[in-house]
């Protein structure tokens, strides 16, 4: 059996190329990163939509089936779910477009509505259940030698994914052989696929470590990005996002204490101006430039100025890619 839709969850297992059975579980033996086959309840508007394992964004239809991870979100702005909530009924949602899913318990008036599916099996591959932790780079953290660039949030949509693909193309421009990851968030590939059009090679996020969010103990995180940190070490540099913001429960701090003693520079991308004191406070430190939608106007910037004593700059706009360039530069050498 095959489902019509694999997401790009799958990827690291290759489950659109080979053959497995679906087996339905009871409910007490399901777990986190398992992959499970699920049926479209009824047709979900027409810009709600999924990644297959490439990244590209497909439209699904009632009836389909697709095959996900079970995982947890807890975005602050838009959806948040748990596979643990899935009832007796089997009924749950396509909580990122990546594939996550769970029970749908919080969702904000602004997003649109998820797709549901019932449940029908687990994924079955030669007689085992297919879990994501099975197909991932899982390693002992690596002790790094590749200077990081850094791109922080104070919150999810700050900004960072755009912010990472700028420095990425700055960097390239200059010489420097990236690599590129997201090492927290909730799975979606499109982030990390932005900062590959901009030049980075390799790319990797937490998926490729096993996960299908980052909400899992921070043991189990650790092992997973281990193995992603260690496939990046022959880069020049590496640009490393932390998905959401480091006080989100998406393991940012541990991601930050991995790579802390690499890191050549830090942006942080801020949702507002007074988000960067909440940042700077709780880690006692301040980042090298602000970045992110509270620099969209010089009003913003000055703010950012006068309240956080840090350099900020709008890198929407092509005038700040030469002072990027500066401080980057210096800093990498």
């Amino acid at each position: 059996m095959n489902a019509d839709v694999h997401t790009s969850v799958t990827r690291i297992a290759d489950l659109e190329a080979r053959s497995y059975e679906v087996e339905p579980r009871a409910r007490e033996q399901w777990a986190a990163g398992e992959y499970v086959f699920a049926r479209v309840t009824e047709r979900p508007a027409p810009d709600v939509r999924v990644e297959n394992p490439r990244g590209r964004r497909v439209e699904l239809m009632e009836g389909e089936t697709i095959v996900g991870a079970l995982g947890t979100r807890k975005a602050t702005r838009e959806l948040v779910g748990d596979w643990r909530d899935v009832g007796s009924d089997g009924r749950m949602h396509v909580l990122t477009g990546g594939g996550v899913l769970g029970r749908l318990t919080s969702a904000s008036p602004f997003t649109l509505t998820p797709v549901e599916v019932e449940y029908e099996g687990h994924v079955v591959v030669d007689g085992t259940v297919a879990r994501m932790a099975d197909y991932g780079l899982g390693a002992d953290s690596p002790t790094l030698s590749t200077p990081v660039v850094l791109v922080l949030g104070t919150s999810m949509s700050a900004g960072k994914t755009m912010t990472g693909r700028v420095v990425t193309r700055v960097l390239v421009e200059e010489g420097y052989r990236v690599a590129a990851c997201k090492l927290t968030g909730a799975g979606t590939y499109e982030d990390v696929l932005s900062m590959e059009v901009a030049g980075a090679d390799p790319i990797y996020d937490f998926v490729d470590g096993g996960l299908p969010t980052t909400i899992v103990p921070e043991r189990r995180f650790r092992t997973a990005i281990g193995g992603v940190l260690d496939e990046l070490q022959d880069a020049d540099v590496i640009v490393a996002e932390v998905g959401a913001s480091p006080l989100e429960p998406y393991n940012g701090a541990a991601a930050v204490d991995l790579v802390e003693e690499q890191v050549a520079f830090t942006l942080l991308c801020a949702s507002d101006p007074y988000a960067v004191i909440g940042i700077e406070e709780a880690f006692d430190c301040a980042p090298d430039l602000v970045a992110g939608i509270a620099t969209n106007t010089s009003a913003g910037i000055d703010l950012v100025e006068q309240l956080a004593g840090c350099p900020a700059l709008n890198l929407q706009e092509e005038s700040a890619k030469e002072p990027l360039r500066d401080r980057l530069v210096d800093a990498l050498s």
